[in-house]
């Protein structure tokens, strides 16, 4: 894990600066459309930020603040949101965030949670077979 450690942490926090970018920008792309679909998508992306980031920080006491640290993330956008003038504060949208993120740490308990691990392995494997 240790060799791609740097990439996969670069690749979260450009994801980050994504959705920060895509939360404050005036007219947000709508990729999806049914009733609360923007639940499901912060839902969707705060779970895939959190299985994300579990792969790189695999301690219980690492993953928890990572869990707090998103959670607070969500929180400040909605702030941020409010203050824009264009967009607006919904405690829905945090609590989308908060069920996105208790997901990505239970789906980081199964074997999604090791990705990175496995890739990691293929690729020191084929590199020894070389």
């Amino acid at each position: 894990m240790n060799k791609l450690r740097g990439s996969w942490l670069a690749l979260g926090w450009m994801w980050v600066a994504a959705i920060f970018y895509l939360s404050l920008m005036p007219h947000p792309p709508e990729p999806v459309h049914f009733i609360n679909a923007d639940k499901f998508e912060h839902a969707l992306a705060y779970c895939l930020l959190m299985l994300w980031f579990s792969q790189v920080y695999r301690q219980r006491a690492a993953r928890m603040l990572l869990a707090v640290l998103l959670l607070a993330m969500g929180v400040a956008i909605e702030y941020l949101q409010r203050e824009t003038g264009y967009r607006t504060f919904d405690f829905a949208d945090m609590l989308a965030d908060a069920v996105g993120v208790l997901v990505g740490w239970a789906w980081a308990r199964t074997a999604l949670g090791r990705v990175f691990a496995y890739l990691e392995y293929l690729s020191a494997r084929k590199n020894t077979l070389h």
